[in-house]
């Protein structure tokens, strides 16, 4: 799948999100606060838009690494982290930060990171890619490693509206989505197959309302683990 020039336009001519959800803190405080140095753990975000989580996880201490598609996002993310978080290179080494198409085999060897993350990136590829993505994760996850994932669930403002897109998936006309391509909207059912290769450790669905309480966003937060060695 080639990479959407979408990304590209967006991430050079607006403003984006500067810190993590609250969710990904929590992740990351119950399953990788314990480990000691932070430096020793890795973790890789597939499609990390400006970076903002990896920025909020390279203040934590921890080595972090990234794939994402816009070159633009790229040199925002990489510009960030240099500028506040100036010692990240000294835990993640160079060429970390890769531009490149998720649905691609990702450029890492197996068995190289501690947790691997997915928020709202996957959702931009359709069912069957978003199954290869995820088991790529798997891939280059360690055993007893973790994956976060955080991803438009049916129901969320936007699906039904525009232009269908495939399984489950909508050019939105309406809604948080509508002007960022072709979107995802995972039923519960989908996740089976989605995270197949993953024992899942938590799925939760977290909402709030928007338009003065007219419309509903919903996603699925999977918490997720590679079966130990």
């Amino acid at each position: 799948m080639a990479r959407d020039p979408l990304w590209e336009d967006m991430f050079t001519q607006h403003a984006w999100g500067r810190y993590p959800a609250e969710d990904l803190v929590r992740f990351a405080a119950q399953r990788l606060g314990a480990r000691q140095p932070r430096s020793d753990t890795r973790v890789l975000e597939v499609g990390f838009g400006t970076g903002a989580n990896l920025w909020f996880l390279a203040r934590e201490g921890y080595a972090v690494s990234g794939l994402e598609g816009s070159e633009a996002g790229l040199r925002r993310a990489q510009t960030r982290l240099d500028e506040e978080v100036p010692e990240w290179r000294t835990a993640a080494g160079e060429g970390s930060l890769r531009a490149g198409d998720m649905c691609e085999p990702l450029p890492w060897a197996d068995a190289r990171f501690d947790a691997v993350l997915d928020c709202d990136a996957v959702t931009c590829v359709d069912h069957a890619s978003a199954c290869r993505v995820y088991a790529d994760m798997h891939r280059v996850c360690k055993p007893g490693g973790w994956l976060y994932v955080r991803t438009p669930a049916a129901g969320c403002w936007g699906e039904g509206t525009g232009e269908p897109a495939g399984h489950h998936a909508w050019r939105c006309a309406e809604g948080p989505f509508a002007g960022t391509g072709a979107v995802r909207f995972a039923t519960e059912a989908d996740l089976d197959e989605l995270f197949a290769p993953w024992e899942r450790v938590s799925v939760e669905q977290v909402s709030r309302t928007l338009q003065n309480r007219q419309k509903l966003h919903v996603e699925w937060v999977v918490i997720a683990r590679k079966a130990a060695a």
